[in-house]
């Protein structure tokens, strides 16, 4: 049984490295079953309307809206079903497939909520300062030294504040997983005050989970299938189904890091311990 205490950074990350290799065979079984087909007809239908794209561009995002929920939707079950998978084992429990997944599909709707909201929230800020934006606009054209000065501190920021209110929100996830509350909107709030005096170190942990096993994999893998296609393009489709592929099975290991940064914040604010985790649970 592993022991809840605080981490630093260098820490979080390994542990998370660690939990994924210990688990792999699980986490590739959850990945394929939640994941696996609507990661396939996401990239046929890619792949099938890439040309169309450029010749009607809102008749195809249209016909891609549906693919994309579901692939959301589904992306949501396999983070929550990781949470259990990881709770599971600090609590000394062998994971298993069904609990895991039983786990998953009982929060979607929480978390569709909440992830719904949350995206929303931070689209009003950017429309907020695309409105400020277009107002300064008319005005620079006098100025046009102070107007560039101001438009780039407004970009500025913006973009601070937008980064500032996601890492508030940034453990809402592990929330309305791990947490039995009144409703899934408070875990804003929740998120909120976790969070507080911690925002740029849950930036640091998105930044560096993101880019090591999402961004840099993808990329790589995106350029090779392309290179591949030009020259084979039944080779090339493989190679652009595997460089889809690869980042979504090593997209447990970022919920291993936001949950192990959720149990930091707890242990650091609340003494947070195993027998808590056991008991939100419900199998202690």
């Amino acid at each position: 049984m592993a022991d809840l205490r605080p981490m630093n950074f260098g820490e979080v990350l390994d542990a998370s490295l660690s939990i994924f290799r210990r688990h792999f065979g699980l986490f590739l079984h959850l990945s394929v079953v939640v994941m696996g087909i609507p990661m396939a007809v996401f990239v046929y239908i890619t792949t099938r309307f890439e040309a169309d794209f450029l010749v009607r561009p809102i008749a195809t995002m249209v016909t891609l809206v549906p693919v994309l929920l579901v692939y959301y939707l589904a992306s949501l079950v396999l983070t929550a079903s990781t949470v259990r998978v990881i709770s599971d084992s600090y609590l000394g429990r062998e994971p298993r497939f069904g609990p895991a997944i039983g786990f998953g599909l009982g929060r979607i709707w929480a978390l569709f909520l909440v992830g719904l909201g949350k995206s929303v929230l931070l689209g009003l800020i950017l429309v907020g300062v695309g409105i400020v934006a277009a107002i300064l606009i008319p005005l620079a054209r006098s100025a046009p030294v102070v107007g560039a000065l101001g438009g780039v501190v407004l970009v500025c920021g913006g973009l601070w504040f937008v980064t500032y209110v996601a890492c508030g929100y940034g453990v809402t996830t592990p929330v309305v997983v791990l947490e039995d509350l009144p409703s899934a909107f408070d875990a804003f709030g929740r998120s909120w005050e976790l969070t507080r005096g911690s925002k740029l170190r849950v930036l640091g942990f998105a930044f560096v989970s993101f880019l090591l096993f999402n961004s840099i994999p993808g990329l790589v893998l995106q350029a090779i299938a392309t290179a591949i296609q030009e020259q084979s393009p039944a080779i090339g489709l493989l190679a652009m189904i595997v460089a889809q592929a690869v980042p979504m099975l090593l997209l447990p290991i970022i919920s291993c890091v936001f949950t192990l940064m959720y149990y930091d914040l707890r242990v650091r604010r609340e003494a947070f311990d195993l027998q808590i985790l056991g008991q939100q649970l419900g199998i202690a």
